[in-house]
């Protein structure tokens, strides 16, 4: 019987990463990601994968296997388990980080942990939970044993030989799978271009430490929530120089207090204080460890920024150390976010200035040693923009793997015997938008979005006899945005309304088409732009 893995989202951007694998006319999937919204989806919160596929065969789903607790694989299980609430497996803290989510929405899922290296059976599956280091603790890869031989997603990993918690990629693990055979490999792409290996999460402990020892004013460092590593190295830095940590944003408070309670942080509770008391000590004496790092516009650091946190006031002399590289598309936010903490005195460390990240994925020599060691049969990248993909394939080709297939979102491998078979586009993958409450296709409304905020708007109003086609008001023309709204193009258009609309017997249907022909005809010839017009007519 042919086994099948299909790809719902993270082959061909970063993140929605989503894979479901198909043994028996069963599925379980492996991962459920979002992705966060690029600088043009105006107005759209969070970025999903399609389901529908999944939904359509909700009674075939088994269950939802986890890699590890980043939101770009595990945000979007509130949405999933909405429509098709199934169990969910993963390492502890994985579990733990998504199942807090999960409550928040209202859903009441069953979350299983698994120990790491044991052999769990659900439904016609057979996988297991090999440990991986990440930027996040309790990573792992999934191994599934199938009809048609061994099943090894990566999940996100590197290579440290010397992780925060003890816990390294299980390489023993992998050589032992790869000398069993390996049928198809899944890994990580999102460094494949990058040469070399990346340094050890650990060797950030001495620089995090000297600039926050050598900081006389208060310390702000921001990192991502779920990168709990990094947070307990900043702790430790900041309690070895005399500081107190107080956490700042909701998710980070969320995260340290699960961490904490499953003791994958340890941070002595006496040197903890709430964000409250910062503003009443010596600001000598505090860290405060918050979110923020992506520059997202209501996030704690970016009001420090503005000015505008109700907590924390930057001053004169303060450090902060943003300990993150920008996700693609958060540039230019991120960098807004230096000039304005700059601009109010303080003194910002970030990885372009100064040694205080490192990624958690591997790079070249990592993947091609991780390559070497698993020997699949056939390999497929994932996790990774399509430059990324190719560059991965790329090495898996100059290792001699003797399959090596770039599948986009919506592809599907099958494995049959000796043959390893693409269907392209095999199931819908598009971008789903989650937009306020709304989820679904809002294309349409994000290019008018687009379009208000490049040309602008303009609302005429007017009063209209209907059997005579005599103006009794107006024309009133409002504009929003449009080039500071100069009168002469405005009265030209008024003019250009009450000359189209005529004479005689008409209806507020045809005055409404020729007051938005009117406005397009003069404000076209006039400025070149195309502002969106609003005709509202009042009939008398």
């Amino acid at each position: 019987m042919s086994v099948q893995v299909t790809f719902l989202g993270g082959l061909g951007e970063i993140g929605r990463n989503c894979a479901a694998v198909e043994i028996d006319g069963r599925i379980a999937l492996i991962d459920c990601g979002l992705m966060f919204p690029e600088e043009h989806m105006l107005g759209v919160d969070l970025v999903l994968p399609d389901f529908s596929w999944l939904v359509e065969r909700r009674d075939d789903v088994e269950c939802v296997i986890l890699t590890h607790g980043h939101e770009d694989h595990v945000g979007a299980l509130s949405y999933f388990l909405a429509e098709i609430n199934v169990p969910v497996y993963g390492t502890r803290l994985s579990v733990e980080l998504a199942s807090s989510r999960v409550e928040e929405n209202g859903i009441d899922a069953d979350f299983r942990a698994l120990a790491d290296n044991t052999w769990t059976e659900h439904g016609p599956f057979r996988f297991k939970l090999v440990p991986v280091s990440h930027s996040i603790p309790d990573g792992a890869a999934v191994a599934l044993d199938t009809s048609e031989g061994i099943i090894v997603h990566s999940g996100d990993f590197k290579l440290d030989p010397t992780p925060v918690d003890g816990r390294p990629t299980d390489l023993p693990t992998f050589a032992e799978l790869g000398r069993e055979g390996v049928r198809l490999l899944l890994s990580d792409s999102t460094n494949a271009e990058r040469p070399g290996f990346v340094p050890s999460e650990s060797s950030l402990g001495h620089s995090l430490y000297d600039i926050i020892a050598e900081s006389r004013g208060r310390v702000i460092a921001a990192c991502f929530a779920s990168h709990l590593h990094r947070v307990q190295q900043i702790a430790d830095a900041a309690i070895d120089s005399g500081r107190k940590i107080a956490f700042l944003g909701r998710s980070m408070v969320r995260n340290v207090d699960i961490a904490s309670t499953l003791e994958v942080l340890d941070i002595p509770a006496k040197r903890i204080i709430a964000i409250e008391a910062v503003g009443d000590m010596d600001p000598s004496e505090v860290c405060v460890i918050s979110t923020g790092s992506q520059g997202e516009p209501f996030a704690a650091l970016s009001l420090m920024a503005a000015g505008e946190h109700r907590s924390v006031t930057l001053e004169e002399g303060d450090t902060v150390l943003i300990s993150a590289t920008p996700i693609p598309g958060n540039e230019k936010s991120v960098s807004r976010v230096i000039n304005g903490l700059t601009r109010r005195g303080a003194h910002v460390f970030h990885g372009r200035n100064a040694n205080v990240h490192v990624s958690g994925h591997g790079s070249r020599d990592e993947l091609l040693t991780f390559l070497n060691v698993v020997r699949p049969q056939a390999f497929v990248p994932v996790h990774g923009e399509y430059r990324h993909l190719k560059a991965h394939a790329d090495l898996a080709e100059k290792m001699k793997v003797p399959d090596v297939v770039v599948c986009e979102d919506g592809d599907a491998v099958v494995l049959d015997g000796d043959e390893t078979i693409v269907r392209r586009n095999a199931v819908p993958a598009g971008y789903v938008y989650l937009d306020g409450t709304g989820v679904g296709d809002v294309r349409r409304a994000i290019r008018d979005r687009r379009h208000l905020a490049d040309d602008g708007v303009i609302v005429v109003t007017v009063g209209v006899d209907m059997q005579t086609s005599e103006f009794v008001h107006g024309p009133d023309l409002d504009s929003h945005g449009f080039m500071d709204a100069p009168d002469p193009v405005l009265k030209a258009a008024a003019a250009e309304i009450v000359n189209l609309v005529g004479t005689g017997k008409t209806d507020a249907d045809n005055v409404r088409r020729k007051i938005v022909q009117a406005v397009r005809t003069v404000t076209r010839r006039e400025t070149a732009r195309r502002p969106v017009v609003i005709p509202v007519v009042i009939e008398f």
